[in-house]
């Protein structure tokens, strides 16, 4: 298992990224908030996607509407993964998930 200071590190980048990527979000449309170690963004349609880390399993997990994703970490792709199909990519779940609640293209720099 990851040594919990990398997972950390590695969690805060990913938080650091959504919430500068909504930065650029108008606002009105969608609007990303923190508190603690939960990410919260909330569209104007009222849904709200939770992405949360999971310290003792080390895992990102997210979820919105009735839908939930387990992350884990690939060290090998440098990219954050479902545990369930290793195909869906947080970073892009989180950009459908924006494009559907409310019909906008996000990209995480």
């Amino acid at each position: 298992m990851m040594e919990e200071p990398r997972y950390l590190q590695l969690a805060d980048k990913v938080l650091k990224r959504v919430m500068d990527a909504f930065d650029a979000v108008d606002p009105d449309v969608a609007e990303a908030f923190m508190a603690a170690d939960v990410l919260t963004i909330a569209f104007a349609n009222g849904i709200r996607c939770v992405l949360n880390t999971q310290r003792p399993v080390r895992q990102l997990w997210c979820a919105a509407r009735a839908s939930a994703w387990h992350f884990d970490y690939d060290e090998a792709t440098d990219r954050w993964v479902s545990d369930k199909n290793k195909s869906d990519e947080l970073f892009s779940v989180l950009a459908g998930i924006a494009k559907r609640e409310a019909g906008i293209d996000v990209t995480f720099p």
